[in-house]
């Protein structure tokens, strides 16, 4: 069965994202995202019942290397431009929301 996203659902996401729509967007994207599904659909009539699972397409290993402490630029170089400091820090507006 064929999975199907509605407009209703686009737009909603939309929302969710804070991102405004045209009309001509919220058509296209309902069209794309679609089609993409119907890709899916495609790939999930592929047996892979012999393939081992993976969470990455390649073998991920950490690479690990020593801590080298080296000097870093001064206070006053580094905050030379900044529009606002305090106490020898980047002062930025609050964006949480209370």
């Amino acid at each position: 069965m064929a999975v199907k996203i509605s407009r209703k659902e686009v737009e909603h996401v939309a929302l969710l994202g804070r991102l405004a729509l045209s009309e001509v967007e919220a058509e296209d994207f309902t069209r794309q995202l679609n089609q993409i599904f119907e890709h899916f659909e495609k790939l999930n009539e592929l047996d892979t019942s012999q393939v081992e699972p993976t969470s990455h397409v390649l073998q991920m290993q950490n690479v690990f290397r020593q801590d080298q402490v080296r000097p870093s630029l001064p206070v006053d170089e580094v905050l030379a431009n900044a529009p606002d400091r305090e106490d020898g820090y980047f002062r930025v507006p609050r964006i949480v929301e209370q």
